[in-house]
């Protein structure tokens, strides 16, 4: 019977008819239909008070359920097996007429009109094949989530699904069964809508399933078979049984489809980790939901008299207290069914709990801790930082980034690396927490990019890792890390470390790669080989240039040591700041000076730009430039507050301050210089005649002022060097002699000079001075310098040509060379020779000042390097091993200006302490080698004869040697050495004199701060360096790799080799330009301040008599001593201040112009010698002694020998006349400023010590 939970009863119904009668109706039989119809009705409950009697009405919902489940599968198997019946019998017809066929071959013309039909059937049934097809096709595409359409259905029934399941939830707190309203009960209605969308949706799935009965078997169609049935009956009978539906829980399985779906799961583990969870817990929930089912209803046999009242929640805690085999026994199954299901419940249960709950909580746990998103901040700047990323690596990055001396450094560091950081590394982050942030991911990965906001990030810096065994591998990982940045966002700045200088041309196949934009490749076999190779030219620049631009605080030490001074100049870095309008209109000498005395700053070189906006570096350019507005200096100070007293100064108020400290910014009206291009920014220098600018000069006729964009075609800056105009313009005045006034014309054929140019050391152009080099050179036939006329260049020469063995070395003398001791094999990585040779081998030198470079080590491995050297000249080989000192005594050793020692097995070897194995036994052997002055220097003056570069009176003792030749080594000790290290605590082991702690940072021990010492992780602070000014990374390698430029990277891409040029006036021009030297001040124009005079009076008169720009000393460590000593080691002090005390053994460097007369006197005497030795087997590295030659010197006595000396002596002093004339009225002269040998100093401090003379000329010649 039917009765409403309110107790009404609905008006129509056969129940209420019948409950109508029997009220209305009263006869005496009706206690008795009663007492019939209570064996059949269930007794009554009330959890159903729907009716007095308490009918329960739950198998109508179920059998609806079990009607359409067996139903459909019931007609799913009989139409397969009557398809399959009829494709049997329909096969067998086939094959018995195809029988017929071959038996009856009369019939077959018959059978074929039968077999073909009309048209029209055909058609018919065509289209009803292709509207099936499309129907089926359609419904897939609609549940498969390949359109918007899908996907949006897709996840909408998902939603509707777990919003069905939410109402479950909610009925689950009323009776089992309810007779509720459908009209009033808001829950049913929309359960009802709900339902009814499953329903259309399960249509659609069953037209687009391919296998009917596998589809009726899904666990998604046996949910809806028991979930959407029983609400039609609800609504039908007027009456709600809560059932199956908590199986609606089982479509959280597809929880993580949705997911991927939306593409918001993407990696395995999440998909992995939600698949679990989605497992987990729609079975932990409806199992409850069976549990509440069957403990609220109780089991049937029983009447439902055991049921129990159990909230749906604690059959949830029932389940997971059960699976984790806890059992509590608060809450229990009291139901056969009940008991029944959680003994089954409980071997699958547990078994998922174990598997299930520990994979769960591995995966949550190995989620990675740092993959999260970068959140930008307004107005903060942020870089990503990648590649190789490790403690050190890290640690030295940020220490030179975030140092203090720099300006408030407003930049987040955002590290992305694919490995989490170890415990060491993640307590570095913490410590600088404010600033840098890490992520884990990769930069091949978009979705990694996209997280650390690589499209708006100010630059991507990529570190490589210097200690790898194979660098070609790790340039080619990070070749293509910048591929995969540059793909993903190609205007993003990178800067990127390289191993190989021959990988840098990879880069330029990269499209977006562009170095005039900001991207940079720092090479760090490039400059570490130019670091080394500067050394051969002044020993200890590598110390001093790798202290400018790392970032170092400053070290206060009061005692009197030679630490003292040398961390006074490390304290120095290398910063950029626009000048001044104050300084425009003035020449670069007299900004620098000005800037020296005045602003306590170190002016080294200033950057111009075109109205193409192509920045051109000049370093110590000389009195033809004059400053501009807007014009960027590079300064050498101690801090970046002080530079920016070149930005505020300003003559009106600041040109009676005499403390630097006050100069600030002031409230002056600057005057606005507009912008001109290049050529009238440099004024064209000057005029050659005269020295007056051009707009005063009376020699230039108007129509050369209106030739400037004639000139500007013909020479554009990219192609003529700024460092040579003159040059410039008289090659342009040579092809349009019209556009010269008759005066200029009569004045080019004399060699006047201006009043600031000696006969000397003016600058000649090299077209108009006749028998010189430079005519030379411009001989059509003859190719002397590469194509861009940065570098001297021979033809190629076979290896075999210029090997030595050691008896030949033993019969030749060399001396002034550079020896390259090497340890290499076949399997070696190569370590790039020809960086270090290109430095040696600058077009700046003239050809007899190149020094001979001898490579001493096997053979197997200088044959790989040999195709990047075959194009320099002055270039030998000797077999053998740096360990032999008969190779080592061979080459003369002791008689070299420098002594390199390199090792390309140094990454092979696991033990960081045994990577310099090697190089530390070769610098120890070469130390504690002894030599007898018998087989050396004075041995052969004895016999009348004095090794090339030996003999002073000859041109290469001139300035442009620039180096320190140890004449009469007779200890190893004393022979100039550069090691390069791998491993910076190994410096220990290379003095054993020096008191370094093995933890002391490798700028403060001795052999490095003597520049005996290089290890490429000083190069580390060039990427910090770069990205604060990338102009820093230019003058770097403009100073260190002899003119290495964009082109020629390029040329060297293409080739590999250095292409041979004939010499035009723009290459010849690229020879004008500074490089660095070291002058002495025993003797010579500063001999007078080299004993107690200031450094910065030196400073000045250099700068204004000659154009050299000092900016350091290399002192003896213990010159500060008192007491004569023996040590010939010296040390590197950077910029010192004006006051700074000189003494007579200080070598200094400076930036020396070039000098076009150099090689004039040279040109009659040598170039015969070297035209005919360029075709001979070893002529361009060595300088053979004829026997002849010997015993006719022999021959002569000692006292004819004294004479002829004495005499010499004494024409040279009568030629060598020092001016004494004030700074701006001397005339620069080819000085001869020789330097002193160590041993020498000590002897002429003895006698001025002693009061005693001098010694005569003859020992003073013999020990220089």
């Amino acid at each position: 019977m039917l009765a409403e939970a309110d107790g009404t009863v609905p008006h129509g119904s056969e129940s209420s008819m019948r409950t109508s009668s029997i009220n209305n109706n009263i006869n005496p039989d009706s206690s008795i239909l009663i007492s019939k119809m209570d064996k059949v009705v269930i007794p009554f409950s009330p959890q159903v008070p729907c009716a007095e009697d308490g009918q329960r009405m739950w198998w109508a919902f179920l059998a609806s359920s079990m009607v359409t489940f067996f139903g459909g599968l019931f007609i799913i198997l009989l139409w397969r097996t009557l398809k399959y019946l009829w494709t049997v019998c329909c096969h067998c017809n086939i094959k018995n007429k195809e029988a017929q066929k071959v038996n009856n071959p009369a019939n077959n013309q018959a059978a074929d009109r039968t077999a073909k039909g009309p048209d029209e059937k055909e058609e018919a049934a065509a289209s009803e094949v292709g509207w099936m097809t499309s129907v089926k096709d359609w419904a897939g595409v609609m549940i498969s989530a390949q359109t918007l359409t899908g996907r949006v259905l897709v996840v909408l029934v998902f939603a509707l699904s777990i919003g069905a399941l939410g109402i479950y939830f909610i009925d689950s707190s009323d009776p089992i069964e309810s007779c509720p309203n459908f009209y009033n009960d808001f829950t049913l209605q929309i359960d009802m809508a709900f339902n009814v969308f499953f329903l259309l949706y399960f249509g659609l799935r069953f037209i687009a399933a391919s296998d009917k009965l596998w589809f009726w078997l899904e666990v998604n169609s046996v949910v809806d078979f028991f979930t959407v049935p029983p609400v039609f009956v609800s609504v039908y009978l007027n009456r709600s049984w809560l059932g199956l539906r908590f199986l609606r829980a089982l479509r959280l399985i597809q929880f993580s489809e949705i997911l991927q779906f939306l593409n918001i799961l993407k990696t395995s583990n999440s998909i992995k980790l939600v698949n679990l969870c989605s497992i987990f817990i729609s079975t932990w929930l409806t199992a409850a939901g069976f549990i509440h089912l069957v403990e609220n209803s109780g089991d049937p046999w029983e009447d439902f008299k055991n049921s129990q009242t159990l909230s749906y929640w604690e059959c949830v805690y029932l389940l997971m207290v059960t699976m984790s085999t806890v059992g509590y026994g608060d809450v229990y199954a009291k139901t056969t069914l009940g008991r029944l299901f959680m003994v089954f419940f409980i071997l699958g249960g547990l078994a998922m709990f174990a598997s299930y709950v520990p994979e769960i909580i591995e995966l949550i746990g190995n989620r990675k801790k740092y993959g999260g998103t970068y959140s930008a901040v307004n107005g903060r700047k942020h870089i990503v930082v990648c590649g190789h990323i490790t403690l050190e690596s890290v640690s030295n990055f940020l220490k030179d980034f975030l140092h203090k001396d720099r300006d408030d450094v407003n930049v987040e560091i955002v590290f992305l690396h694919n490995i989490s950081p170890n415990l060491e590394l993640e307590a570095l982050f913490k410590r600088h927490f404010t600033q840098v942030e890490f992520y884990q991911g990769s930069v091949l990965n978009p979705h990694d990019l996209a997280r650390v906001k690589i499209e708006s990030a100010d630059a991507c810096l990529i570190l490589a890792n210097k200690y790898c065994a194979d660098p070609d591998a790790e340039d080619a990982s990070n070749i293509m890390r910048v591929i995969s940045i540059k793909n993903y966002h190609p205007k993003i700045r990178i800067i990127t470390q390289m191993l190989q200088y021959h990988n840098k041309a990879h880069l330029l196949n990269i499209p977006s790669w562009n170095w005039k934009e900001g991207d940079d490749a720092i090479c760090l076999a490039e400059l570490k080989a130019g670091f080394i190779a500067q050394s051969c030219l002044a020993q200890g620049l590598s110390t001093m240039l790798a202290n400018l631009f790392s970032m170092r605080s400053f070290i206060e030490i009061e005692e009197d040591t030679w630490q003292k001074y040398y961390l006074e100049g490390v304290a120095n870095e290398m910063y950029t700041e626009y000048l001044s309008s104050a300084f425009v209109g003035l020449s670069f000498p007299t900004v620098c000076e000005l800037c020296y005395v005045k602003l306590k700053l170190l002016l080294i070189a200033i950057e111009f730009k075109s109205e193409q906006r192509e920045s051109s570096i000049l370093i110590n350019p000389g009195n033809h430039v004059k400053l501009q507005d807007g014009t960027l200096g590079f300064f050498i100070a101690s801090d970046a507050k002080e530079v920016k007293r070149a930005f505020f100064y300003c003559k009106a108020c600041h040109d009676d301050i005499t403390d630097p400290k006050r100069i600030k910014k002031c409230g002056c009206k600057r005057l606005t210089v507009a912008k001109m291009s290049v050529y009238k920014r440099m004024k064209l220098a000057c005029c050659f005649d005269c020295g007056r600018s051009e707009r005063d000069c009376s020699c230039m006729s108007g129509s050369v002022h209106s030739n400037m964009d004639t000139l500007q075609r013909a020479y554009p800056l990219s192609s003529v060097s700024v460092h040579d105009c003159a040059t410039t313009l008289r090659a342009f005045e040579d092809e349009h002699p019209s556009t010269l006034s008759p005066k200029k014309k009569q004045r080019n054929g004399g060699m006047r000079n201006s009043p600031n140019c000696s006969p000397k050391m003016m600058r000649h152009d090299p077209l108009l001075i006749p028998g010189n080099e430079q005519i030379e050179n411009m001989d059509m036939n003859v190719k002397r310098y590469d194509s861009t006329g940065m570098f001297h260049w021979c033809p190629s020469k076979d290896i075999e040509k210029v090997i030595l063995t050691r008896s030949e070395a033993s019969m030749t003398v060399l001396s002034g060379h550079v020896v390259v001791c090497i340890f290499g094999d076949v399997t070696s990585a190569l370590v790039g020779l020809r960086n270090l040779v290109m430095p040696l081998r600058a077009s700046n030198f003239h050809f007899h000042e190149l020094k001979p470079i001898v490579f001493v080590g096997s053979l197997d491995y200088l044959r790989r390097e040999w195709e990047t050297l075959h194009n320099f000249p002055k270039v030998s080989i000797l077999p053998g091993t740096p360990l032999s000192r008969a190779d080592l005594r061979a080459v003369n050793i002791n008689l070299c200006d420098m002594c390199v020692i390199l090792s390309a097995n140094q990454n092979n070897i696991e033990d960081a302490s045994l990577q310099d194995k090697e190089c530390i036994l070769a610098s120890l052997n070469i130390k504690s080698m002894q030599f007898d002055d018998s087989i050396g220097v004075l041995q052969a003056n004895s016999q009348g004869f004095t090794p090339p570069g030996m003999d002073r009176s000859s041109p290469d003792s001139s300035p442009v040697h620039g180096f320190v030749r140890q004449a009469s080594v007779t200890t190893g000790s004393n022979i100039p050495i550069i090691t390069e290290l791998v491993n910076d605590s190994n410096v220990q082991f290379l003095d054993q004199d020096d008191d370094d702690d093995p933890d002391t940072e490798l700028y403060l021990t001795q052999p490095f701060a003597c520049g005996t010492a290089f290890a490429v992780s000083v190069l580390d602070s060039l990427m910090s360096a770069t990205y604060f000014n990338d102009n820093i990374l230019t003058l770097i390698r403009t100073l260190v790799t002899g003119g290495a430029t964009p082109e020629l990277e390029g040329l060297l891409a293409e080739e590999n080799a250095l292409r041979g040029g004939y010499s035009t006036p723009q290459t010849l021009a690229n020879r004008d330009r500074c490089r660095v030297a070291q002058l002495a001040l025993y003797d010579g124009p500063f001999a007078d301040l080299g004993d107690g005079g200031c450094y910065g009076d030196l400073f000045c008169k250099a700068l204004k008599t000659y154009n050299m720009l000092c900016f350091g000393i290399y002192r003896l460590r213990d010159a500060h001593l008192s007491t004569p000593s023996q040590c010939t080691k010296r040390y590197v002090i950077t910029n010192p201040p004006y006051e700074f005390e000189l003494v007579p053994t200080d070598l200094i460097f400076c930036l020396m112009q070039f000098d076009h007369n150099a090689g004039q006197s040279r040109t009659s005497l040598s170039h015969s010698s070297h035209s005919s030795h360029s075709s001979s087997k070893k002529s361009s590295s060595v300088h053979s002694v004829p026997p002849s030659n010997r015993q006719n010197r022999s021959s002569k006595t000692r006292e004819a020998r004294d004479k002829q000396k004495y005499v010499h002596f004494h024409v040279l002093s009568l030629e060598k006349k020092w001016f004494t004339d004030e700074p701006e009225n001397a005339y620069p002269r080819n000085i001869q400023i020789k330097p002193m040998s160590t041993h020498m100093a000590n002897q002429v401090n003895q006698y001025k010590s002693t009061s005693s003379l001098i010694p005569p000329i003859r020992e003073v010649e013999d020990e220089c």
